[in-house]
């Protein structure tokens, strides 16, 4: 079929490449946007316009707002379907309570499971969860969508797909063919080097293959490293356990490392109380001080809340490493007596650990994390401009032999790019004019803000497809520069409306030194900036307009 390897790794590269780029690209540009979900968060909720807090306490703020939570009705809805008989009104067997925090969050999200009676696999619970702020423990409204953390973060590794984890998967071959594609474009540019400095400006297609070279090379390690850890870090979902013939052994596992390890596995049916719990975080610190790791608290749980094999484990920040390791110390819930010091990783355990929280970044290094969003940034640019050459380079050749399939896959190419700006901006333009409360019968204001961004993009791409008639002619598709010329308008559009509704303009911001909005404030004049350049440069450079005549005469 292929004369050489390098013609068969041309095509795997080409053909790879256009199908899963759709994919990859949503994936690189939510992960740029991920690296910085808190602070997004906090120009989407303006209430946490505050400073980060550490773990408050628990006896006196976390545990009477644990104590008054109940499951979310949509996750009571999700398990009526999955127990004999009807639903309870009131939960009262607490599975566990958890709090979790960064050094980058001012609020703090709290988590409850519960068991349910009659349930038909005993192991499924219900969930609550509730945001509050940890200064005093009043409660967020749950109708706020935290935008960065809960819908740009979970788009770039699951595309919001939950239905059989169907999103992971499509994630998680894109990424594998990834590293395809990746290996077999090292095989193609065998000249690396002179290739990453090498561009030819105004010369067309060259230029565009020039950028996507000098883009794909630049970045190739954090390319190729983030969608191996990314792969590492899921791989429980891709070869599950739990859901084939070896989950008795799953099972007999966990149980026997609940017998070596002294953490109750199942409750023992006795009511117990609940010591304080400020007195066995205390006890941590000074265990973490001793071995030379001091810091705060990140996470914090009990399990089998209210029975006698409760047991709190607490767990280190640990923002002063890479790896994503929390030292987790745990306690008997009844008594405070310490029960367990997780021991050293073992070297399997180490690297693991330090894949993922490389991949994760939750350290304290805030040049590294723009090196992120550079890297992610990078990726967007080699797909794009790799859509942007495979269409040049067929476009005439399609026009005279009528055929649409450059048409086809420049209007898919607008969706994605610049489609998927018009859809943040969307979200975030949404997200500045929703009233505060939704009006009766209508969706939660968060559920709009998620409308916002899909209507968005929906329309975004039905002007991609309906501009795209050009293409078929041999020339440019006029949606590139008109939803460039849109995003910079509704980027500045943005900033303004967070001006008008919280008063926290530019001046202010920078003048108070609250980096997290002031930066998505800059980013998104930046990005404005870029996309207005970028449609000026498209309107000069598009030629003038030709018939079908002097198409096929080409």
């Amino acid at each position: 079929m292929f004369q050489t390897f390098r013609q068969a790794m041309t095509w795997l590269h080409t053909w790879f490449g256009l199908l899963l780029g759709f994919v990859l690209v949503v994936v690189f540009f939510f992960g740029s946007l991920s690296v910085f979900d808190r602070e997004i968060d906090r120009w989407a909720i303006p209430e946490s316009r505050f400073a980060p807090q550490p773990m408050p306490s628990f006896d006196r703020v976390l545990r009477p707002v644990f104590e008054s939570m109940q499951p979310s009705r949509e996750s009571v809805d999700l398990m009526r379907d999955r127990v004999n008989g009807p639903m309870p009104e009131h939960f009262d067997v607490v599975r566990q309570w958890s709090a979790y925090t960064t050094h980058r969050d001012p609020v703090l999200g709290l988590f409850a499971g519960y068991e349910v009676p009659n349930a038909k696999d005993p192991e499924e619970a219900v969930w609550g969860e509730r945001t509050i702020d940890p200064r005093d423990g009043r409660s967020l409204s749950d109708d706020h969508l935290k935008i960065g953390s809960q819908f740009f973060y979970p788009l770039h590794y699951s595309l919001t797909l939950e239905w059989h984890e169907v999103g992971y998967w499509i994630v998680g071959f894109s990424a594998l063919m990834m590293l395809v594609a990746l290996v077999s474009g090292v095989v193609i540019h065998r000249k690396l080097f002179r290739e990453l400095f090498t561009f030819r400006p105004n010369k067309n297609q060259r230029s565009v293959l020039d950028l996507h070279n000098m883009a794909g090379v630049v970045a190739l390690p954090f390319h190729f490293f983030f969608a191996f850890t990314g792969l590492v870090i899921f791989a429980g979902i891709y070869f599950p356990l739990t859901q084939t013939q070896l989950k008795p052994l799953h099972d007999l596992h966990e149980r026997i490392e609940a017998a070596e390890t002294g953490l109750p596995h199942d409750r023992a049916g006795i009511a117990a109380p609940l010591a304080s719990v400020d007195a066995m975080v205390a006890q941590a610190q000074r265990r973490w001080h001793e071995r030379g790791m001091a810091g705060e608290v990140g996470f914090l749980s009990v399990q089998h809340v209210g029975d006698a094999n409760a047991y709190v484990s607490v767990y280190r920040a640990g923002t002063d490493r890479i790896a994503l390791t929390g030292e987790g110390i745990h306690f008997k819930a009844s008594t405070g007596e310490l029960l367990r010091e997780d021991p050293p990783a073992s070297t399997v355990d180490s690297v693991n650990e330090f894949l993922t929280g490389l991949h994760l970044q939750h350290f304290r290094h805030w040049l590294l994390r723009w090196l992120y969003v550079l890297g992610g940034l990078s990726g967007c640019v080699c797909i794009a401009t790799g859509f942007l050459f495979f269409v040049e380079k067929r476009k005439r050749q399609h026009a005279r032999q009528d055929s649409h399939g450059a048409r086809l896959v420049d209007a898919m190419a607008v969706t994605t790019v610049t489609g998927m700006l018009l859809a943040t901006l969307g979200i975030l333009i949404a997200n500045r004019l929703l009233p505060e409360t939704s009006p009766a019968g209508w969706p939660g204001r968060g559920d709009l803000e998620r409308y916002a961004f899909w209507g968005a993009w929906a329309l975004a791409m039905a002007h991609a497809f309906w501009r795209s008639a050009p293409v078929a002619r041999g020339e440019r598709n006029p949606a590139w520069h008109e939803q460039a010329f849109a995003v910079g308008v509704l980027a500045v559009l943005a900033v303004l409306l967070n001006w008008a509704t919280t008063g926290d303009h530019l001046i202010r911001t920078l003048g108070n030194g609250y980096w997290p909005v002031a930066g998505v404030d800059l980013f998104l004049l930046a990005g404005a900036a870029v996309a207005l350049l970028a449609a000026r440069r498209l309107v000069r450079r598009a030629p003038p307009a030709r018939t079908r005549a002097e198409v096929s005469h080409a």
